[in-house]
């Protein structure tokens, strides 16, 4: 890891609230009354409920929507044996991934031993707190044992995700593999490498799904596990074969299946070579596959490969089944996660894969052409379907196996209430920031002389987000570049100062020259413009030098803007506007026009409307929209909402389809129950608004930075809509963070403009 990396790393880590997770009220506690029911004397009755019924623990507690993610430490991803306080930040990670992806609330328990009996115990003390529990990050042979005990002992579903996990993905990528290669599972020749916790069950699992005992080899680290081996572990010795071979490469010849949970290049192109016609490699050591992906893939044209990584096709990741398998048992309240409940999971994600794409999943990849074969055989980490569908799946086998407390007798009703809990429009970043390294764009930062700038654009050229072009003067940045150990090699630094005897300069000036020759400037009055940095990026990207601009940092907005407004101007004579993305935990909010029109007429309140209205589009969201003022539905006078009631009238009459209503207050708008109860009749009766039109800048910049500052919201702007050319301003002062999101929301313009 670079030293840069390791310095975001543990940046991340520590700012504001240290580590990655906190406890969240879920409650009112203002007042008095609300901590006399929160706390003594309130609090008794539901404690004497418990008392009577143990049952009314989850009714009355979070107990049922709580998992502990318990490790000592032994096996900390590709770390070992680290301890169990080092093992505390991987504990965090895991508790965020059930709560973005499930809606689990998680408290992560790293217990100071490596003592069997001492874990159990502790553990099975932990009964009364949790709903569920999930094993990580515990060394073979003892997590076995631990797991086995735990499961027979304790009356909550536990499972050790590290065993588990991978067999139930790789299940279903090995089910789906069989099907496209023409393969009978139970016949298939596996060869499995790696004898530790992933590797047993991963192979128990196939088993399970199909495969025939007899017809597979594990491998450990000294080689072919044989029944004349001395002293085998018994969680090996169940997978001693009785073939006289003893090296990976005997063991492969003419197998139909390669399973890797090893090391690095063990498979070389001559024992790929070796295997049987349409052969599958699972290649899953992390963070380099057992044969590099595209050394198998021009090794042999008749493979299906899969590996552990993002960056190629076929991911073999834990995400697309713990949070999903958990859901499922604990809405249930199952007692356990049983076998057919871990089969239930493997057959839900291998169907997933055969169904059409998701438009979310097809707009992140930016791949149209995704479908079930070779290099789609399971589901991206980020489709949306697999919370219903593998939750339900999971849910269905605990009742039909007699596990389920709770009985689900709709599932199609379950499943909606599993879309609205999580939101799809929940992960709309991480999608974004996918569809962006789906096709990176040239992206010119006008300000390179920022060490936030140039650390940012470190970041976009490292994540393969967009490919960075840096102004400023040269010997300035690399020096800079050199002061901070930034890694920025290849990246070209372009000094606009050193630029007049190039062709491309000569361009701009004419092309500045003619365009603002009306306007009072003269062709030295240009000379000067193209000094300016936002200027000569404007050009770039008008002249296809790069595909889009970030600038705005250390100017005031109408400073940064203008260079755009100038030379690349508006698109179809729209009105040009901007839009602000925020955030919330309720899905994101947009808001518009944050930053540029002043006070808009009815007419340019409608052009913008409809503008953010196709905006919002983009991002795959059905804009709702709520145009704002102090008045609800002409409840008050006044020239603001006039100007908004002769907007909506006339967007009701002339494009019905956009779904839009006002005049309303803020709080009526984004609140359904407040806007069911009280005005029924709207448009926006059922629903909330998720796109908010502000009758005029002030009400809209106050409004966002209010946001911004008081609440618990990441903003994502200010996207400017309009321009003739994708270019893009940040906030004075932007953070890292911010400067990545802008880059990537640019980069997305440029790939639709382009």
């Amino acid at each position: 890891m670079s030293d840069n990396r390791k310095s975001d790393a543990l940046n991340y880590h520590s700012m504001g609230k240290p580590g990655k997770i906190a406890v969240v009220p879920t409650k009112p506690t203002n007042t008095q009354r609300d901590l006399s029911l929160a706390y003594s004397p309130g609090v008794a009755e539901p404690c004497l409920e418990i008392e009577k019924d143990p049952e009314n623990a989850y009714k009355y507690t979070a107990k049922g929507n709580l998992v502990a993610v318990i490790s000592n430490g032994t096996a900390v991803l590709g770390l070992g044996d680290i301890g169990a306080l080092a093992s505390k930040p991987v504990m965090e990670g895991k508790g965020l991934l059930f709560k973005i992806f499930a809606d689990i609330d998680v408290f992560d328990i790293e217990l100071d031993t490596k003592n069997v009996d001492e874990f159990i115990n502790t553990v099975k003390a932990l009964e009364p707190t949790f709903g569920g529990i999930n094993l990580e990050d515990i060394k073979a042979p003892e997590c076995f044992e631990i797991e086995r005990r735990l499961k027979a002992e304790m009356n909550i579903p536990v499972m050790h995700d590290d065993q588990h996990g991978t067999a139930i993905i790789s299940g279903a990528a090995l089910i789906n593999a069989c099907e496209l290669q023409g393969k009978d599972i139970s016949q298939v020749k596996i060869v499995v490498n790696g004898a530790g916790a992933a590797a047993i069950s991963c192979t128990g699992m196939y088993i399970s799904v199909g495969a025939t005992k007899e017809n597979i080899v594990m491998l450990d680290s000294k080689g072919v596990i044989r029944r004349d081996r001395e002293n085998l572990d018994p969680s090996k010795a169940e997978w001693a074969t009785a073939r006289d071979i003893s090296a990976l490469a005997d063991a492969v010849k003419d197998a139909d299946v390669f399973i890797g949970l090893s090391a690095a290049d063990v498979l070389t192109p001559d024992m790929l070579n070796s295997m049987a016609d349409n052969p599958i490699v699972l290649a899953m050591a992390n963070p380099n596959p057992e044969i590099a992906y595209d050394t198998a893939l021009a090794t042999r044209q008749d493979l299906i490969m899969g590996t552990g990584r993002s960056d190629y096709p076929n991911q073999v990741n834990n995400v697309l089944g713990f949070p999903y398998i958990f859901r499922g048992a604990l809405d249930v309240r199952s007692t356990t996660i049983n076998e057919e409940m871990k089969i239930a999971a493997v057959h839900a994600i291998a169907e997933l894969a055969k169904l059409p794409v998701p438009e979310v999943v097809v707009q992140a990849y930016n791949n149209h052409t995704l479908k079930f074969g070779k290099d789609y055989i399971i589901p991206k980490p980020n489709d949306p379907r697999l919370l219903p569908e593998v939750s339900a799946a999971v849910a269905k086998a605990a009742i039909e196996t007699g596990v389920a407390k709770e009985i689900i007798t709709d599932f199609e009703e379950y499943k909606n209430s599993l879309i609205k809990r999580i939101g799809k429009e929940s992960t709309i970043l991480r999608n974004l920031t996918q569809t962006a390294k789906s096709n990176p764009k040239r992206v010119v930062f006008a300000e390179g002389d920022r060490f936030e700038i140039l650390r940012a654009a470190q970041i976009v050229k490292e994540e393969k987000i967009a490919t960075p072009i840096i102004l400023g003067k040269k010997s300035k940045i690399e020096q800079m570049i050199k002061d901070h150990m930034l890694d920025l090699d290849g990246v070209e630094i372009i000094d606009p100062f050193t630029e007049e005897e190039t062709d491309r300069y000569k361009k701009f000036l004419d092309f500045v020259y003619t365009k603002r020759q009306r306007k009072g400037i003269s062709v030295t009055d240009a000379k000067k413009l193209l000094k300016d940095r936002n200027y000569f990026g404007a050009c770039m990207v008008e002249f296809g030098y790069a595909d889009t601009m970030i600038s705005g940092m250390t100017k005031n907005y109408s400073q940064a803007i203008r260079p755009a407004l100038e030379l690349i101007g508006s698109k179809d004579h729209q009105k040009v506007a901007s839009m602000y993305m925020m955030l919330t935990e309720k899905g994101p909010i947009f808001l518009g026009d944050t930053t540029v029109n002043l006070n808009p007429s009815t007419e340019e309140l409608v052009g913008i409307t409809l503008q953010i209205n196709e905006t919002v589009k983009k991002f795959k969201i059905v804009p709702k929209i709520g145009m704002l003022s102090y008045s609800n539905f002409g409840s008050n006078k006044g020239e603001t909402p006039a100007k908004v009631q002769k907007a909506v009238n006339y967007l009701h009459e002339n494009h019905p389809a956009v779904i839009v209503d006002g005049d309303i207050q803020a709080n009526f708008a984004v609140n359904k129950t407040k806007l069911e109860t009280n005005f029924p009749f709207s448009k926006l009766s059922g629903t909330h608004a998720n796109t908010l039109i502000f009758p005029n800048l002030e009400s809209a910049n106050i409004s966002y930075k209010l946001l911004q500052e008081l609440g618990n919201i990441e903003a994502v702007g200010p996207i400017l809509i309009g321009l003739n050319k994708p270019i893009h301003l940040l906030q004075l002062d932007s953070s890292i963070r911010e400067i990545v999101n802008m880059v990537t929301i640019a980069v997305i313009d440029a790939q639709q403009t382009n």
